[in-house]
Formats: C-alpha cells, sequence, structure tokens
C-alpha cells in the first residue's frame, strides 16, 4: 500500500469519546487552552447535529473527491471524516450517496473544510455533518491525496486519532494524548458555570473580576470602581 495511505493509527478510545461527548465543544475549547477550535466557517449543517470520535484525516485537492471514496473504504465504526478541502466552495465533496454509506457504516460525522450538496435530504438522515457550506455542483474523481496524514483545517492541525467533538457552536479538536487530562478539568468547568449562572439567577449580576481587569487594561484608576 503507498505511502500516502496511513491505515495504522492509535485512535482516542472509546471510553473517552464518549465522556467527551458529554460536554459541548465550547467547554472542551476552553479548558483546551482556548485552542483546538476550527475556523467558523466550518459549521454544522443543522444546529441540532453533533458528533464526538477519533478523526480519520483525508486530505484532497480541491474539487476532487477521489481520496474520500477511499477513505470511507478504509473508515472504522465511530470515526470522524476530517477533510481538508481547501476551503473550496467551487464544488460538493459529497452528498447523499456517500453519507449514506458513512452512516450505513457506522462512521460519526463528517468534518470538511469544503463544500456539500443534497443538504436537505441529509437533513431528513440527521446525519451530522459540518462544512464551509454547500454548492450544487459535483466534484470530480481523478487526483490523487492522502488519508491518515496530518491535515490543516480551519487553522488547526489535525492527526488521524485526535478527537473530534462538534456541536452548533463548531468543532473542536484535542489532540489523543491530551484528552483525557482534560476531561476532570471540563467536569469542573461545567459545574463552576453552573453555580455562576445560579447565582445570576439569584440576582448576583456583577463580574467580581471586572473592576481589577478594567484597573489592569488602564480604564479605570487604582482605586476606582465602576
Amino acid at each position: 500500500m503507498t505511502t500516502d495511505i496511513l491505515r495504522d493509527f492509535e485512535r482516542v478510545s472509546p471510553d473517552l469519546v464518549r465522556q467527551a461527548s458529554e460536554f459541548q465543544a465550547a467547554i472542551l475549547a476552553d479548558v483546551n487552552g482556548r485552542r483546538g477550535a476550527l475556523h467558523g466557517r466550518i459549521a454544522a449543517l443543522r444546529p441540532r447535529m453533533k458528533l464526538a470520535g477519533p478523526a480519520l484525516t483525508v486530505d484532497v485537492r480541491p474539487g476532487d473527491n477521489l481520496m474520500i471514496h477511499a477513505a470511507i473504504s478504509l473508515a472504522r465504526p465511530g470515526d470522524v471524516l476530517v477533510i481538508d478541502g481547501k476551503g473550496d466552495q467551487t464544488a460538493a465533496l459529497m452528498g447523499t450517496i456517500m453519507m449514506t454509506a458513512c452512516k450505513q457504516l457506522g462512521l460519526a460525522g463528517v468534518v470538511i473544510d469544503g463544500a456539500v450538496r443534497d443538504s436537505l435530504e441529509i437533513d431528513e438522515m440527521d446525519y451530522p455533518v459540518f462544512s464551509f457550506g454547500t454548492n450544487p455542483n459535483g466534484p470530480t474523481k481523478n487526483v490523487p491525496g492522502r488519508i491518515g496524514h496530518p491535515v490543516s483545517i480551519g487553522g488547526v492541525t489535525v492527526r488521524s486519532g485526535d478527537l473530534v467533538v462538534a456541536d452548533a457552536d463548531g468543532v473542536v479538536v484535542i489532540e489523543r494524548e491530551r484528552v483525557e487530562g482534560l476531561l476532570p478539568l471540563a467536569r469542573k468547568k461545567v459545574d463552576d458555570e453552573s453555580a455562576r449562572i445560579a447565582a445570576i439567577r439569584q440576582g448576583n449580576t456583577a463580574a467580581s473580576w471586572l473592576d481589577a481587569a478594567l484597573r489592569t487594561a488602564g480604564v479605570l484608576k487604582q482605586g476606582e470602581s465602576l
């Protein structure tokens, strides 16, 4: 098999995927140092869509989906196809036929820096797809690419096996080795935010840190308060 296709890599474990899927993408991005969030151009086809799973990376030339077909054949149940489509919107790289195959094979979803089509049918399938919009044009199937190699998508480097979590806010990718250590931080952040929201609802709307931050920024003088 050509070295353009890497079959063997370690995936984030199903147990860690399950635990991570309980959190919003925003929570995971925050505890990951506000890193790993893909550019907002890559968004859910429908706000209700969400996914979590290990990445299977695909690198294609703009407008060509040959390697996506190959990746679908190689993917394992639970994988998320993460496709570097180079931000091209002139042709859709996937549509109903390919998405149906992904769903049938048990793939967790698709993240693509490029366009898709048949969006109403994908909506009816309720299959999670995060893309850079839609386009009715079909792709070519002629140009080689790579599978399993690191890709840069939406400003983030993604390796096969890394954790992908996506929801209405967008897509976040966390390095496989970091996931286990971040989960307790995510749980604490959820608890802390829940407590803060409860306090706000009781009338404590003031942000305790705000005056100090304004003084540090030079907006307020020392000793001044809002």
